[in-house]
Formats: C-alpha cells, structure tokens, sequence
C-alpha cells in the first residue's frame, strides 16, 4: 500500500503505481458518451492524470494545466481518469472549452485497483488518489507520481520530460 494525505488524515491505497520500466496495466475506462471504451493505445505515449474527482479546485486546475499542455504534445494522448461520471467530466470539460485530453471514468473498471491508487479510508475512500503515469509508445511505464498530499498537483515538467 502506499501513502498520501487528505488534510491530516494519512490515507492508504490498495497498492502501489505501477513500476517504471513495467508493462502498464491494460484498462477499459468508460468515455464521455457511456459507450465508446477508453483503452490503452499502443503505437502513442500516453499520460495518465489520475484524480479524486473534477468538482474540486486542484483536481479542475490538473486537467485545466493537461489540456494546455497536450495541445503541445506530439504523438501522445493525456487521459483524464476519475471516478466522476462521465456526465460530470463532459460538463466541466464543456464549461471550460477542454479539447486537448480525453476524459474517462474509472466507475465501471477495475482501474483503481490496477493501477494501485484507489483510497481505502479517510473522507475521499473509494476514489482515486492524484497520480500521474507515463506510458511510452510500446506499453512501457516510464514515470510515476502519487502526489504526497491531495491538495497538492502534480509535478507538470516532470511528467512531460518522461515523455522523451
């Protein structure tokens, strides 16, 4: 199990990221109209911004700062995932004129535990913590983050220099 806060509460996930240099976890995530299935693609880099839920301030700005960045990104796709409902991602995401990631729900998907970031206690248990994975072109993890404390973003450079 890892780590991060919720305030002062320490919260426990049920693992730990994947790791780098891993094959990533395959993933079937819902899309924003209930039908199409967000999966890993193979063949394109791929960004994992991995949030508790869009309704709240630092997780919005995440996907607010992805979307600016992707729209810089060549041969790499950012996914947005959380547990929200899609109808939620798809009325921040139209609100906001958010176009460059795609969003995907985690809440028909094995997803959190997969990738190891589903909280087990405190007021957010059952979402999924604020982590970033990076996915190279042939599947491989190349870098990970589980944010030390949910308030907290995570480290934008970072994650886009793995991207090579």
């Amino acid at each position: 199990m890892a780590t991060t806060l919720l305030g002062d509460t320490t919260v426990l996930t049920v693992g730990e990221l994947p790791a780098v240099g891993s094959p990533a976890p395959a993933f079937t995530l819902t899309g924003a109209d209930l039908r199409d299935d967000v999966t890993l693609s193979t063949g394109t880099r791929t960004v994992l911004n991995i949030f508790p839920s869009v309704d709240t301030g630092v997780c919005a700005a995440s996907v607010r700062r992805f979307n600016e960045l992707a729209a810089g990104l060549e041969n790499a796709t950012v996914v947005c995932v959380s547990a929200d409902l899609p109808f939620a991602l798809g009325r921040f995401c139209g609100a906001e004129g958010i176009e460059n990631v795609v969003t995907a729900s985690s809440f028909r998907s094995s997803f959190g535990y997969d990738y190891g970031v589903r909280m087990e206690n405190g007021g957010f248990a059952g979402l999924l913590a604020r982590a970033v994975v990076v996915i190279d072109a042939d599947g491989t993890v190349t870098h990970t983050e589980l944010v030390p404390a949910i308030g907290q973003e995570p480290d934008y450079d970072t994650a886009v220099a793995a991207l090579g």
